[in-house]
């Protein structure tokens, strides 16, 4: 029987970088997916997927979580979305979503339905038999967790927590997206799912740069706080204030990082430590570097 391309890629042991292409979100736009299998993995074991910043480095945030990956057998996935298909922050941080005319795209050929279908091609080449999946997101990528969360069902999740995004989609629809989520087809039953999501927003209180060439600096972000940690408030402050005026649960959970900056390395361990070990570990536990990692 020959093995599915996933199948044959996990089948060994080790880092992997496998070609994906996405045939209902744009077959001239493909991607990388950068894995890693320890050899203390089962296909019952945890599955995390894992969203890259602006560099396009999905190599370095599947290396991020090597260490976790070795001490708790977990699978890691890191979909890479290239700058040459991927090059702007439209196509990427905002999904794909509008097209050239700035009219809304089929819901199912966004950037952020992707993660989902890689998640459930794991699961049809059986290199997991997981039901659901981790979901983590630095920076950029966590520019496109919180956005995927805005648009897309949960039901193949477990876990999602995103760090230090540079700007956030607010959880109404009175603004247009990417500001908001209006205008782009959602309606209540879409907010009202992403505030009962227990979603982990990581805030390192280092992170408080306010200028610079990574940092959102359009009226519409500068308006949620000068830097990113203040931001992070922000868009908690608004998903308690949305859900008070609808009469529902918030159940995000904003962590405060002490000791730490704008740093995709140390956050993807203290993420590790928060969701397999139940603990906050240090700034100098998750190995801070004085090197911004984006």
């Amino acid at each position: 029987m020959t093995l599915s391309p996933l199948a044959q890629a996990f089948s060994a042991t080790g880092r992997s970088a496998i070609p994906w292409a996405d045939a209902a979100c744009d077959l001239t736009r493909p991607l990388t997916l950068h894995g890693y299998r320890p050899t203390s993995h089962r296909p019952e074991n945890p599955v995390v997927i894992v969203q890259h910043g602006m560099l396009r480095n999905g190599d370095d945030y599947r290396d991020f979580w090597i260490p976790a990956a070795d001490r708790h057998g977990l699978l890691i996935v890191a979909p890479t979305y290239g700058k040459q298909a991927w090059p702007e922050a439209e196509h990427y941080n905002n999904g794909l979503v509008l097209d050239e005319a700035g009219q809304p795209r089929p819901r199912e050929s966004w950037g952020y339905a992707i993660p989902q279908r890689v998640f459930a091609d794991l699961r049809t080449a059986g290199v997991t038999t997981r039901t659901k999946a981790h979901l983590f997101g630095h920076s950029a990528g966590g520019q496109f967790g919180h956005r995927l969360m805005s648009t897309q069902p949960h039901d193949w999740l477990e876990e999602a927590t995103i760090g230090n995004p540079g700007w956030y989609t607010l959880p109404t629809l009175e603004k247009p997206f990417p500001e908001g989520m209006g205008g782009i087809g959602l309606g209540d039953a879409e907010v009202e799912a992403l505030l009962a999501f227990p979603m982990t927003i990581l805030a390192g209180d280092q992170d408080i740069e306010t200028d610079g060439p990574s940092l959102p600096s359009q009226p519409a972000a500068l308006a949620q706080g000068p830097h990113r940690f203040a931001r992070a408030h922000n868009y908690l402050s608004a998903g308690q204030a949305e859900a008070a005026r609808r009469g529902v649960p918030c159940r995000w959970k904003l962590v405060p990082v002490a000791g730490v900056g704008h740093d995709g390395r140390a956050m993807s361990a203290i993420c590790a430590a928060l969701w397999f070990e139940g603990r906050l570990i240090s700034a100098a536990e998750a190995g801070v570097s004085s090197e911004k990692v984006a």
